[in-house]
């Protein structure tokens, strides 16, 4: 592609592969971003707006979009702060799904049981700038020095075999469901961070004029995402027991309540979260209520 294509498109990045890249996908789709990608290429035109998609390993995305002219990226708010980007970007949207959790881990079987018995030891990990700051703190409160530290040492993939392969004292890496974990006969004794996908922006974008586009763009993601959450739940009631119901449907906002022609009742529609709604459900016809009805959502704005 000849980059002078891409003069005055938003650039907008999003990870090339790995455990965000597909899910990136339905949100561009969600969104209504239209694009045709080769799979030489890790540029395309969107069709529908000025925009071009940059794919990119995640971990670099939070430093293109701080220090170059990417204007908007996605990418896990863990790889945001190992690269120190938080004075350089924002967060505009926290995106619900890759989802999971930094964690120190060690051998079960293993004498270490906290990450104070793990200190001074050898720590294999790819996020070794919070692994630094993480155990610098618990070297600090037990007064090692020299080489008494923890010795932190970086590798980017095949971080759990580190301990089976006498690398390692201990790791610090992702868990998601843990199955990986367990695996490698490790377990988790410490958090670092609870990490998702997140939209960011620059705070110093390349370009003025690009401000109502990333608008509109962050509009219509966090849509998605609502659309993905959420259900409208709606629900006959009397005015008495109104007030027990709002409690239990409070909405995003606000509940839309309407009269009906009894005027002893009303209708009302919330949103509700999907995982909540079979509770949700049981409550209100605790309160009274009657015609419940979920409603599935394919796309919003909030």
């Amino acid at each position: 592609m000849n980059l002078e294509a891409l003069n005055g498109r938003l650039l907008f990045a999003i990870p090339k592969k790995g455990r965000l890249h597909e899910r990136c996908l339905e949100l561009l789709a969600g969104a209504d971003i239209q694009f045709r990608k080769s799979n030489r290429l890790d540029v395309c035109l969107v069709i529908n707006h000025p925009i071009a998609l940059v794919f990119l390993p995640a971990g670099d995305i939070p430093s293109f979009v701080g220090n170059g002219n990417i204007d908007l990226g996605i990418t896990g708010h863990d790889v945001v702060i190992e690269a120190k980007m938080q004075e350089k970007v924002t967060e505009v949207q926290r995106l619900g799904f890759g989802k999971c959790a930094l964690q120190v881990q060690v051998p079960e079987q293993g004498p270490i049981k906290t990450a104070e018995d793990l200190a001074g030891k050898r720590v294999v990990t790819s996020f070794e700038i919070l692994a630094a700051e993480y155990f610098n703190k618990i070297d600090d409160q037990l007064s090692l020095v020299g080489d008494q530290r923890t010795k932190i040492q970086y590798i980017g993939g095949s971080v759990e075999a580190a301990c089976a392969l006498g690398l390692a004292d201990g790791i610090v890496d992702l868990v998601e469901s843990g199955d990986t974990m367990r695996a490698a006969g490790l377990h988790a004794i410490a958090t670092l961070l609870q990490t998702e996908a997140v939209l960011i922006k620059s705070n110093t974008p390349s370009r003025a004029d690009h401000a109502p586009l990333i608008n509109l763009i962050a509009s219509r993601i966090a849509g998605v995402v609502a659309a993905d959450t959420y259900v409208v739940c709606s629900y006959n009631i009397t005015r008495a027991s109104l007030p027990q119901a709002i409690q239990i449907t409070p909405g995003r906002r606000a509940p839309t309540v309407s009269p009906l022609e009894e005027s002893d009742w009303v209708d009302v529609s919330a949103m509700v979260k999907k995982k909540n709604c079979a509770t949700v459900m049981d409550q209100l016809v605790k309160v009274g209520a009657v015609d419940i009805l979920i409603y599935k959502l394919d796309n919003c704005r909030v």
